[in-house]
């Protein structure tokens, strides 16, 4: 099965970046033995697509602007996403959704999760996340962690693990790397 997690969001307006910090740790703190592709889906609109249509299975990891508790969790497969106006209320939302609407009228689609966490702040402009969300934050990847367990996709934990800090601090920051589990400047 060939499987895309898709980060989704923005990473200048706080907890609206969640998505991407979320697939980097993925990327950065496991090892998938399965057919597993990680991507730091920004806004990436249209070209959803290709996930949609090419791949077997795709989990976006998101926010996700629903009336509930900051840090709550919603997996939403697709066909419970198609046709809710209630969820569209930011810009990569509505293509999200869109996308999907698009593709469940060809031949072909992917099964389509998105795993929502509701933000604190999506609006003030600062690379990094509120606390509540940093609090959170694990919560998301452990959402996403159900749902390659329910699809059956093989991975494992490696033994170092990147800290989130030091991925807000990467993006904040893109000349430094990452060195044996440390973070680096150039």
């Amino acid at each position: 099965m060939k499987t895309a997690i898709i980060g989704a969001g923005t990473v200048i307006y706080q907890d609206e970046g969640v998505g991407v910090y979320a697939s980097r740790y993925m990327e950065e703190n496991f090892t998938f033995t399965d057919d597993v592709t990680l991507v730091d889906g920004g806004v990436l609109g249209f070209q959803l697509m290709t996930y949609y249509q090419d791949y077997d299975k795709v989990i976006i990891l998101d926010t996700i602007t629903m009336d509930d508790e900051v840090g709550s969790i919603y997996n939403m497969p697709s066909e419970e996403l198609l046709g809710l106006g209630s969820y569209k209320q930011t810009a990569h939302e509505v293509e999200i959704i869109e996308m999907l609407e698009i593709c469940s009228l060809l031949e072909r689609m992917a099964e389509v999760n998105i795993i929502g966490i509701i933000p604190k702040d999506i609006e003030s402009v600062n690379i990094g996340l509120t606390n509540e969300m940093k609090d959170k934050f694990h919560n998301l990847i452990d959402a996403a962690v159900v749902e390659l367990d329910k699809s059956g996709i093989k991975y494992k934990k490696n033994s170092e693990i990147i800290m989130l800090d030091d991925i807000i601090e990467k993006y904040a920051n893109p000349q430094s790397e990452f060195k044996n589990g440390y973070q680096t400047s150039n």
